[in-house]
């Protein structure tokens, strides 16, 4: 049977070591969605009016461009995960690079994608120090603990 796998990436070191996890790991017959999360950033960048101060336009203007150089680095993660698989031997119809705006939370949407139909999600442990996972928590460990009925594997 082939197992339908959600790997949750981003443009950091972490998330291609959980991408080359798989191409190494997992059999290449699977189904691998590459889900990027992007933050909603449209209220802001799309706010346009003359009541608005010098200071916050400014402002608006080099957040929504910094935004923009993310959402294209997000881009091309993504295109770049999926070159690893299909070069490991994967599928290039069964590789599928999704991007999405954030909906309730990076780790309530990454759940809420798995629990559409995946058997497994795979995705990179940030390197949070001890004291700032305590405090606020990680993507990866809301995953695990929020996650139900499947298996997740993080990869370090």
């Amino acid at each position: 049977m082939n197992k339908k796998i959600l790997a949750s990436i981003d443009n950091s070191e972490n998330a291609m070591r959980a991408v080359e996890f798989i191409a190494e790991a997992l059999n290449k017959n699977c189904e691998v969605t590459l889900l990027s999360i992007l933050a909603d950033t449209a209220a802001i960048c799309d706010l346009h009016d003359p009541s608005l101060s010098p200071a916050f336009v400014s402002g608006k203007d080099y957040f929504c461009a910094l935004e923009h150089e993310k959402k294209e680095q997000m881009k091309e993660a993504g295109k770049k995960a999926k070159e690893l698989l299909i070069e490991a031997g994967f599928k290039e119809d069964k590789v599928i690079a999704k991007t999405q705006t954030k909906r309730k939370g990076i780790a309530r949407d990454i759940i809420a994608e798995a629990e559409s139909g995946y058997d497994t999600i795979v995705m990179g442990r940030r390197g949070l120090s001890g004291i700032k996972q305590f405090m606020l928590g990680s993507v990866s460990q809301k995953v695990l603990n929020g996650s139900k009925g499947m298996s997740i594997i993080l990869v370090d």
